[in-house]
This record gives C-alpha cells, structure tokens and sequence, in this order.
C-alpha cells in the first residue's frame, strides 16, 4: 500500500469534508487507506463515509492529538504516512503528485508539497512553494517548519525518529518536533503541486495559541541536544545567512538556559554559537541572519 492518511478527529463538522478530500482522490496506481482516529470522547455522528472500504475508525477516547496520531500510524498499512488535521483537506492530483515524487526520490524519508493557508470561509489567505530539499535541519530548528497536512513521511523512518511526543509541553508544536527529528536523520524532497490547504486563526482550533512560543522554545532546546546536533546544522546551514540564524538560535539558547538554572549548558550553547560563526562574522549576511528573529 503507498499511504496511509491519519485523521484525528474532536468531531468537527469539518471532518466529513477533510475525509471526502482523499475519498475523491484520481488514484488507481497503488492503494491508500484513511485512518480517522475519534479522540472527541463519544460516538461521531453518522455519514457515508463510514461505510467506504478504504475507510478504518478508530478510539482513543481524549488522549490528545500526540497519542491519537500515533495510534493511527500504529494500525497504518502505508509504506507512507500522512497526517491530515479534521478541519483541512487534500487537493485534487495531490496523490498522484506524491507518487510521482516517491518514484522520483527513492531515498528521501520525506516528501512535501506546496500548500495554501485558508482563513475559516475558506479564503485563501496565501499559497507557499518553497523549493527546499536535501538536509534541511538548519532551516527547522530556526523557523517554523513545514506543513504534515501537505506531506509524507515514510512509516519506517515515521518510527525510527520515535513518532509524535506526547510531552504536554510539545502540545501544539508537536508537528515542529518530529519535523526536526525526521531533518536531523534523513532527507527532504518536494514537489511544486499544490497539494493541500490548510486552515489558519484561533476561532475553532484545538491549538492553545498563547504557549506556542514557549513550547517552540522546548522543542528547539531538545532538537539542539540531539546527538549529531551540530554537525547536522553545519553541514546544513551553508550560506553566510544561514550561519547567522543558527547561531543566533544558540545565543537564544544560551539565555534560554540561563533563565532555567542551566549555566553548564548556557556556556557550552555560547561556544557551539561562536564556534557556528567561525569566519563567517565578516560576511554582512551573516549579520542579517543573526539579527532575523527566531520564529
């Protein structure tokens, strides 16, 4: 089976549209199944697509996005995994894109789409394409990261990384996490399609928007005390720009660490920062990028 799509549900009335996003998909080449895993606490109100064969519901029963998630991927039959949120859905093509892209990039444990951000009438707010590929880990440990609605990640390397943490301090930011994870092991391929469209704001979402930052912060912290940690950001982070972005996230990390009673740890972020900057310094780029704010 090519994919496995995993949606976690609190029982939206947008589910039925998230699901008939890959129900309608133009895709004979391989099978796919969807996984939608009900983490809403009670029974989900009746619709046709229930009774689709390619369809498996499941319960978790409020264990929360992390818990729910894995225990889809744990049932899934997909050589890939893609994870779509309940109020988001798939574009037409978007499969047959990805399995082009996986014939093309064998190796790579992750593959990506372009996408578009909706606001909730479903205006499109604005559509991103982003080219990157390779080793990428510079660019998620310093920004935001890359959609799972619009990806697939291979179900091997999926657990390999250790999957979705269920840490509450990751809530919200655990797509981040697992991002970094999957960037510091392997690599990223993309493809220009346009292949999902996700929903942006506050008004409905599960997310608590106020802790965002700070568990962005906690999971930037564990990405940078991986082992390989630094050897992967520099052989990632190539341009001068790049350079300065990461060494400002490990100037960050050096406050960061000190406001928690870590000064071991401040110091060693301090040096790892300079060592990052090397001759770098007198380039302006890299001045740029130390001044570009970690998001």
């Amino acid at each position: 089976m090519f994919v496995s799509t995993i949606i976690p549900t609190v029982n939206r009335p947008t589910l039925s549209r998230a699901v008939q996003s890959l129900l309608e998909q133009d895709f004979d080449q391989d099978d796919f199944e969807v996984i939608v895993v009900n983490d809403s606490g009670k029974p989900l109100n009746y619709a046709e697509w229930m009774d689709a064969e390619k369809v498996r519901l499941i319960d978790t029963n409020r264990h929360e996005r992390s818990v729910a998630r894995n225990t889809g991927a744990a049932m899934a039959r997909g050589k890939y995994l893609h994870f779509l949120d309940d109020d988001d859905i798939f574009l037409p093509g978007a499969l047959m894109a990805f399995w082009g892209l996986a014939r093309k990039e064998p190796s790579a444990d992750w593959l990506y789409g372009s996408w578009r951000s909706v606001d909730n009438d479903g205006n499109c707010i604005e559509e991103f394409r982003p080219d990157l590929k390779g080793n990428i880990f510079d660019l998620l440990v310093c920004s935001e990261g890359l959609p799972f609605q619009g990806s697939l990640v291979k179900t091997e390397a999926f657990f390999r990384v250790g999957a979705f943490d269920p840490d509450p301090r990751l809530t919200g930011v655990e797509d981040r996490d697992v991002g970094r994870r999957l960037a510091l092991d392997g690599n990223i391929a993309h493809t220009p399609a346009v292949v999902a469209e996700v929903r942006m704001g506050e008004v409905g979402s599960t997310t608590n928007w106020k802790i965002i930052a700070q568990g962005d912060q906690w999971g930037r912290e564990k990405a940078l005390r991986s082992a390989n940690a630094f050897q992967r950001l520099q052989a990632s982070a190539s341009s001068h720009f790049g350079r300065g972005r990461v060494s400002r996230a490990y100037f960050a990390s050096t406050v960061w660490n000190l406001k928690h009673g870590n000064p071991l740890i401040a110091m060693s972020r301090f040096m790892t920062g300079i060592a990052i900057t090397s001759s770098h310094v007198v380039f302006p780029s890299y001045w740029q990028g130390l001044q570009t704010r970690i998001k």
